[in-house]
Parts: C-alpha cells; structure tokens; sequence
C-alpha cells in the first residue's frame, strides 16, 4: 500500500495555510507547499507565504527554492515535492500537501507525461511575438476558445504555460488536446485523501477583497519595488503572477494606487474562480464549508476527524 498522503485545497482566501498549519500540529505532520509562486524568493506578502511564526511551529517544504529570475517547471515542483514527501515518511512525520496550484497538485498525485508533444520553437516564438504585440490575455482568450478546459487551469498573465498549452492543442488539433498531453498517464502515484475548503461566492470575495488591502498594509508595494530594483523586470514568469504584475505598473508610475488595488482585487477574483472550476472537476475531493465549521480551528478539526476515521 502506497503511503498516506492528506492534501488541502481550494481557493484563494479560504485560509489553506492556517488550517493546514492547524492540522500539521495536531497530526504532527509538516507542510509541502503547492504554490506555483511561493517558491520564489523575496516574494513574500503577494504570495501569501505562511507567517515566520507558522513556520516555526510547522516545518514547510518548497518554498523559497528559486530566485524570481530562475526558470521553474511542473516537473521540476514534482521532483522537489517527492523527495520533501520521502524525507517527511522516513522521519515517521505526517506530510500534508497544501496548495491552490491545480497543476502542481496533480503532478505530485498522479503520473503524468509532460513529453509527448514536441517543442515547436518556430510556434513558440510566433506566439511569443504576439504575446508582446497584444498581451498574455489575449493569448488566453484564444486558448480559451480552442481549450476552454486547459485554459480553466492556467492564469492569463502565465504566457509560458499559455503557449505551451497551444502549441500542445495545435499540435493534436481535438478539444480538449492540452490537458490530455498533461494527463495522460493518470495512475495514483499515492494513497491520497484529498479535502477542498469552500466558501460562498460572496464570502469568497469579501475576504479577497480584504486580503489585498492586508497585502498593500503590509508592504505589498514596497516588496514589488525592490524586486523591480533589483533588475526582476515584468518580462519574467514570476513578474506576471497575481500582485506584482498588477502593482508594478504602479511603481513605475503609470497607475495610480487606487487602480492598481481595483485591478489586484478584480484579478484575484478571477483566478479565485479558475481555481473552483479546476478542483470542482474532481470528483475525489471531499469539500469542507469552511464557515459552517467555524475557520480554519474548525476545518483542522473536521479534516481530521475524517482523516482519522479511515
């Protein structure tokens, strides 16, 4: 029997890490992050990372493994995840996978083949080339067109991930081509539980729309600007990710705070919606009402009462 693995998800802003945290003291288990930006270090506050504190009560595993100018693949979080999971095992430790990268997750839980589709540079660099012209977005809308199921998982500012998924759904010319390049060998690679925390949409939202002014109280945008000193300009991958490409416009003094703050909240909403439609789609998740248990005490408390009962 292959090893036991309990995983949390779900959106942004329903309080993954407190209650995962919660869990990990309570089974005396330690984190894996599945966070596709919180192994980039020096971002912090937009990443959500867990606390010092947290960190210290509960060890946690694949964050901060990259700086924001490092390349970084699905494949490559995989690897790290399974050798943070083995080193958890052999110390007789209760690992807990916590995150809200759909990808990220399933490339730990199930075999995945990311190679069957070759690279196309003469595509790739086409693509990229209109990427500049007119922008990732645009780039998603079309994947959304050709893809919508692939285009549900993938956030439109990652224009990496965005050409990669046309070049893949070009290349097999059939619906639906880019997430089965990605999961075509889907066997369970552990014996998994997995719990998803849900909030009502107009709950969820609320508690975005105050987790970003936490972020600006906090520092958010004096965190952004000494990335962009520090030479990580807008071009990177980690550069677009929900945060930074909405408040560097506004160091660089082409949007006003106000505006900056509008479009972080109305951005994160949406990628808060991506995420529900990634995970909804998987029948093996137990949900959890994360208000009607009372916040993460309750969660940590619920997730292991069932977790136990197995």
């Amino acid at each position: 029997m292959a090893q036991r693995l309990l995983v949390i998800v779900g959106p942004t802003a329903t309080g993954k890490t407190d209650a995962g945290a919660l869990l990990a003291e309570a089974l005396g288990g330690e984190i894996v992050s599945a966070d596709s930006m919180q192994v980039y270090r020096g971002m912090d506050i937009g990443t959500a990372k867990p606390t010092a504190e947290q960190r210290s009560r509960v060890p946690h595993h694949v964050i901060d493994v990259r700086n924001p100018d490092q390349p970084f693949s699905v494949a490559e979080y995989r690897d790290l995840a399974d050798a943070a999971l083995s080193d958890i095992w052999s110390r007789g430790r209760q690992p807990i996978l916590v995150g809200g990268s759909g990808l990220y997750i399933r490339a730990v839980l199930e075999e995945m083949d990311f190679g069957n589709v070759p690279p196309d540079p003469a595509l790739r660099r086409t693509l990229a080339e209109e990427a500049k012209r007119v922008g990732a977005r645009a780039l998603h809308r079309r994947l959304a067109e050709a893809d919508p199921e692939a285009a549900g998982g993938i956030h439109p500012n990652d224009e990496k991930r965005i050409i990669r998924a046309l070049e893949v759904s070009r290349s097999a010319k059939r619906p639906g081509a880019s997430r089965q390049q990605l999961d075509r060998d889907r066997r369970a690679r552990y014996n998994t539980r997995k719990f998803g925390l849900a909030l009502p949409r107009e709950e969820l939202y609320r508690r975005i729309e105050a987790r970003v002014e936490a972020m600006i109280e906090r520092g958010l945008v004096a965190e952004v600007a000494g990335l962009l000193e520090r030479g990580y300009g807008e071009h990177l991958v980690a550069m677009k990710g929900l945060g930074y490409a909405q408040i560097a416009p506004h160091v660089r003094g082409q949007a006003s705070l106000k505006d900056a703050v509008a479009r972080l909240k109305r951005d994160t909403r949406r990628f808060a919606k991506r995420q529900l439609t990634w995970f909804r789609a998987d029948p093996g998740i137990e949900w959890v009402d994360v208000m009607a248990v009372g916040g993460p005490v309750g969660v940590a408390a619920s997730v292991r009462r069932r977790w136990e009962e197995q």
